[in-house]
Order: structure tokens, then C-alpha cells, then sequence
């Protein structure tokens, strides 16, 4: 019995080697190419989303209590283009921890602490990737922020 399952498993890894391919782990991968496109500015990290994502910057508050901001996808992608020029002059980057996957019904969730350059504090967030015909692509984002001017924008539509 073992041997038939075995050889099933070896047969279907040389057809189908993305059959037991780890999904969360080539997650995880896409995640850690994510950090170095948006550490070094590269302009493929645009490519990494879907053109519909949800985008969720959840504000904490100097009080601590937090509030979701969605923003619109058009202005994400606007500002995103924008944000790398100003982040490259300033070195900006993310430091990322306690990096974890799984499968969920809506895609895979991709979770971690984010900790802005220079600060000292460490942010969650997570993302909802899916795999397409051109990979995996990002289809909701949420990071918390300590930037009080998204709540300015709050009512703002596309």
C-alpha cells in the first residue's frame, strides 16, 4: 500500500509538479520578492497587484484605538508611483517579521509585522494574494499606519 502511494506521488510530481507544489510557500516567496521590489523602488512592484485590489491602511490613532481608511485603487496607484520617487530620495524601507502563510477561501493570507526606517515600533499587516495565469497577484492589502492624513481622505471615492 505504502509503495502505491508513493509511486502516485512520484508520478504526479513529474506530471504535475505545481500539484504539491506548496502554495503557501510560493507565497511566501512572492511576498519576499514584493519587499525587494518596494525596497528598491523597482516599478515591477505595480505589476504585483491586481488592477481591483483593496487597498486598507487601518490608522492607529495617538490613542491607540484604529480606524480603516480603504483606498480608492486609482489613487493607490497614483500615489504608489509618486510615494517610490520620494522613498527613494529618503532610503525608505519596510523591515519585515514574523512572516507567515496560509490557504484561506479568498486566496492566500500573507501576514507580518512591518517596521518603518527609523522607527522603532512594528505594524501589522497582511495581504490576500491569488494565484493567476501570470502568478500570484495581490488582491487586498491592509498595513497599518501611524500617518494621521489618511483620515483626511477617508470619504473620498475613485
Amino acid at each position: 500500500m505504502k509503495t502505491k502511494i508513493i509511486l502516485s506521488l512520484l508520478f504526479c510530481s513529474i506530471l504535475y509538479p505545481q500539484a504539491l507544489a506548496s502554495t503557501p510557500q510560493k507565497a511566501v516567496e512572492f511576498f519576499k520578492q514584493y519587499q525587494e521590489f518596494a525596497n528598491t523602488y523597482d516599478e515591477k512592484l505595480l505589476e504585483m497587484y491586481s488592477p481591483d485590489v483593496k487597498i486598507i491602511r487601518e490608522v492607529v490613532k495617538p490613542t491607540g484605538e484604529t480606524e480603516d481608511i480603504v483606498v480608492p485603487t486609482k489613487r493607490f496607484f497614483k500615489e504608489l508611483k509618486m510615494g517610490q520617487k520620494t522613498a527613494k530620495l529618503r532610503r525608505y524601507k519596510n523591515t519585515y517579521r514574523n512572516i507567515t502563510a496560509t490557504e484561506t477561501p479568498e486566496g492566500i493570507r500573507i501576514t507580518a509585522e512591518r517596521q518603518p526606517s527609523k522607527e522603532t515600533y512594528w505594524l501589522k499587516m497582511y495581504q490576500i494574494v491569488q494565484n493567476t495565469d501570470s502568478g500570484f497577484k495581490i488582491k487586498e492589502e491592509m498595513m497599518q499606519t501611524k500617518v494621521q492624513s489618511f483620515l483626511k481622505h477617508k470619504d473620498e471615492g475613485e
